[in-house]
């Protein structure tokens, strides 16, 4: 028997973008506009769906990431980052039929933005020391948590993370492994509240060969982007993430 799938054309008109840009910020580039995938798809199904149906997406798309950046990251910081993480995605699982998506985005989309805004007036100087690590904790776990909700765990971790001033290589392998980790986390929990059900795995099946186009585009301009360019890119996914956020949390 055929596993039914999502035919709603609006559906596949905001999930084939979100898909493309969600690999492509799995290369690091334009990593903040990986948190769009929901909020856009969003337009046609709920948030709990879309984040369902992005599941065997991300995992094949996580795998992609590993196989691209398997020598580039930074392994003290991915110590230091996985338990908060994994952590920040167990809350989720327990919170996640106590909280609305809507708010939780909105609050995501404020955060992005302060961060964005204190960049810009206070920019950091050469002799600046890094972020405190208590400070990463706290990040990484809401990183965790928003991942859990709504696959919108960039823009927190990578508050604390571009401070530090990794090269676009280390900085993308190092949360190239991080999510992979809290993705792979959710699994159980996912199955857990009944997401993933047929429909939506089966509709993950169609989109699933966007994905190795969405990275491979990624990480082939990842390896050429100038270190200037690739964190104003960076700055620029994270403001449209922020303002998207806030749009869909508060309006």
């Amino acid at each position: 028997m055929t596993l039914p799938v999502i035919t709603d054309p609006l559906f596949y008109a905001v999930a084939v973008p979100a898909v493309l840009l969600l690999g492509i910020s799995k290369s690091g580039f334009g990593a903040g506009f990986g948190s769009l995938a929901v909020p856009m798809m969003a337009l046609a199904v709920s948030v709990p769906q879309a984040a369902a149906i992005l599941m065997p997406v991300l995992l094949l798309m996580d795998l992609l990431g590993l196989a691209a950046f398997r020598r580039d990251f930074d392994g003290p910081l991915l110590r230091f980052l996985l338990p908060f993480g994994l952590l920040g995605s167990a809350l989720g699982a327990c919170l996640f039929r106590l909280l609305a998506a809507r708010q939780v985005a909105g609050l995501v989309g404020v955060f992005t933005l302060l961060f964005l805004c204190q960049r810009l007036l206070f920019p950091p100087r050469p002799d600046q020391a890094p972020p405190p690590r208590w400070w990463g904790a706290v990040l990484t776990t809401l990183s965790g948590f928003t991942s859990f909700v709504a696959h919108a765990g960039g823009p927190p971790v990578n508050a604390y993370v571009i401070p530090l001033r990794l090269s676009p290589m280390r900085f993308t392998g190092t949360m190239a492994y991080l999510f992979f980790a809290v993705n792979l986390s959710k699994w159980l929990p996912y199955a857990w509240l009944g997401l993933l059900d047929g429909r939506n795995l089966s509709t993950s099946l169609v989109l699933m060969p966007l994905a190795p186009l969405g990275v491979w585009a990624g990480v082939r301009i990842a390896r050429r982007i100038d270190p200037m360019w690739f964190y104003r890119c960076l700055y620029l996914g994270m403001a449209l993430t922020g303002l998207k956020l806030v749009w869909d949390g508060y309006f």
